[in-house]
């Protein structure tokens, strides 16, 4: 039975007109010339409409763990009419096992610091399993660098995070990239963002060949 939605199902975050385009110029850049793309917690869904609408050579896959999330992404996506604009998949990235078994690049969007730190080790061992040698792995968000935060600001965000969930926070880039490389993912890019945020590029590669003994 094909469920059907409402309008009003289509959530809104004021931070994605703010934060779209920047993204999307790294994008632009970053993202293989054809194949699929897989968004992990695309939230509102408002960022896959806008990559998709942007980028119609690619695929976009979003995804999310939460019912309302995946309701506003269908919602978002049967209003844009978008052809290369997938139907959401219900995917927890902490999960050991993803309903998508390859992908040409992996975006996750403002997820690392809003979610427990389980959850990132979680998308970087899928990253691992779906990406193909140099295939890209896309974080956006806030870090801390070098054990500092790197504004005011983000201080106070993360203490607003973790006053929410004591296992939310702004995490600690070095730690990231070093999660990132015991699962095959090398940090090739940090790009420096509007509002103090980072776009952190990663790419997947050829696992290593240990000779017999």
């Amino acid at each position: 039975m094909m469920k059907t939605f409402s309008s009003r199902d289509a959530l809104a975050s004021p931070s994605v007109a703010r934060n779209r385009d920047p993204i999307l110029a790294v994008l632009h850049r970053v993202l293989p010339p054809a194949g699929t793309v897989l968004e992990i917690a695309s939230g509102t869904g408002e960022h896959a409409v806008y990559f998709a609408a942007a980028l119609p050579h690619l695929t976009w896959q979003p995804s999310d763990q939460d019912e309302q999330a995946l309701r506003s992404i269908a919602t978002h996506r049967s209003i844009s009419g978008l052809s290369n604009l997938l139907a959401p998949l219900a995917l927890d990235a902490a999960a050991p096992d993803w309903p998508v078994e390859q992908a040409d690049a992996v975006v996750a969007i403002n997820m690392v610091h809003i979610s427990p730190w389980r959850t990132t080790q979680g998308l970087m061992a899928g990253a691992e399993r779906v990406l193909p040698r140099g295939g890209v792995l896309y974080l956006y968000g806030a870090y801390r660098e070098n054990g500092t935060h790197t504004a005011p600001s983000n201080e106070a965000f993360d203490a607003d995070l973790r006053r929410r969930n004591p296992e939310w926070g702004i995490r600690d880039l070095e730690a990231v990239a070093e999660l990132a490389g015991s699962h095959g993912l090398t940090l090739v890019e940090r790009i420096p963002m509007p509002a103090n945020n980072l776009s952190l590029v990663f790419r997947r590669q050829e696992p290593a060949k240990f000779a017999d003994s």
